[in-house]
């Protein structure tokens, strides 16, 4: 069997964790890449991530089986020209960029259509670069493909198994259809955040009383905004026709709701809230993808040494096993409150009657619980 050779042009968050992803399930494969970032390459290299730096977009790329875009959308074109001259016509391009539209023009016109499957990881996180690239940041994440018209059956078939391999759940869209998706649930939610923040900065006092007490919903629902500033200026401009489309939408839907507010009308109040809170909780109801069931106690714990070693130590004692534990501090209280999450519905169960009865108390409220 042949190795699997992989090139990145790009190293950051979703380039790295790519790397990483294929690094750790596919140990023998060969990883090249190159990125303007030169600091990111020598880390990746001591990480053993990438067998071998690549210095420009040239030669080096071109046994490569796979080659993943994964630097800026503005410098896709430049990236292009440069591999069409050294392209091998068994290597499959893709990108992971959230805009598809423009990627698949471009790539019509340079005539590469029968080696191109656009791709995009439904991941990330607001932090960027290199340095907090993670495998793990793949899976259980749609990656959804996009592939050309050409494309041959059996490289998209190779390809959704890679995704597969590394931990993601494949999904064929159409590139246009993927556009106007990914502006519903990702871009037009990046601007509302924005948007939020920018109010909350603008209308808070000199004394900044409002950012002083955010807490809870404000910062879970705005922790987006910290994102990078230069790739939602490139994906608003890329994909402005779909944006714009959903966000007349949204406003016309502020709009309404402003009216009821106005009108004090309750029970068009209460079917707003409720219809949402019904659909959002449906997000979770399925086995798989990426918003999963949790199984998570909230607890109050004393602010002194030794508190969430108690805890822990009295779980351990019972065979009650822990999957993830952390200070939770969006909660508005005096003291402490440590979020626990479990595997399943039974540890919880077992959880939440030991530590009530050593009498801890428990929050439930606004968690997804046994």
């Amino acid at each position: 069997m042949n190795t699997l050779t992989c090139g990145f042009i790009g190293l950051g968050l979703i380039g790295g964790s790519i790397a990483k992803a294929v690094r750790s399930t596919v140990p023998d494969a060969q990883l090249i890449a190159y990125d303007v970032n030169t600091a990111s390459l020598q880390l990746a290299e001591e990480e053993k991530v990438i067998d071998r730096i690549c210095t420009s977009v040239d030669e080096s790329f071109q046994h490569c089986d796979y080659i993943f875009l994964c630097a800026p959308v503005s410098h896709n074109d430049d990236n292009l020209l440069f591999l069409k001259e050294h392209l091998s016509p068994r290597t499959i391009l893709t990108d992971v960029g959230s805009v598809k539209t423009g990627i698949h023009r471009r790539i019509e016109a340079l005539g590469l259509q029968n080696q191109f499957i656009g791709g995009h990881p439904m991941t990330g996180s607001e932090r960027f670069g290199y340095q907090n690239s993670k495998a793990s940041l793949l899976e259980n994440a749609y990656y959804i493909l996009t592939p050309s018209e050409t494309v041959p059956e059996d490289r998209l078939t190779a390809y959704r198994g890679l995704v597969e391999k590394i931990g993601a759940i494949p999904l064929t869209l159409g590139y246009e259809e993927h556009d106007y998706v990914t502006a519903a649930i990702s871009h037009l939610p990046h601007v509302i955040a924005a948007s939020l923040v920018n109010l909350v900065k603008k209308s808070d006092s000199e004394e900044g009383i409002m950012k002083m007490v955010a807490a809870g919903g404000f910062k879970d629902i705005t922790r987006i905004a910290s994102s990078s500033p230069a790739m939602w200026q490139q994906i608003c401009i890329t994909n402005a026709d779909n944006i714009l489309k959903l966000l007349q939408a949204y406003i016309d839907c502020l709009t309404r709701i402003s009216g009821c507010i106005e009108s004090r009308t309750p029970d068009a109040l209460y079917d707003f809230f409720d219809t949402a809170r019904t659909y959002r909780e449906s997000f979770t109801g399925s086995a798989s993808g990426p918003i999963q069931a949790e199984y998570v106690l909230t607890v109050d714990i004393a602010d002194k040494p030794g508190a969430i070693a108690a805890i822990a130590s009295l779980l351990a004692m019972h065979d009650v096993s822990i999957k993830n534990i952390g200070i939770n501090h969006n909660r508005e209280l005096a003291e402490g409150a440590l979020r626990i999450e479990f595997y399943g519905k039974e540890a919880a169960h077992q959880a939440h009657e030991i530590m009530t009865a050593h009498g801890y108390r428990i929050h439930t409220k606004n968690e997804r619980l046994p």
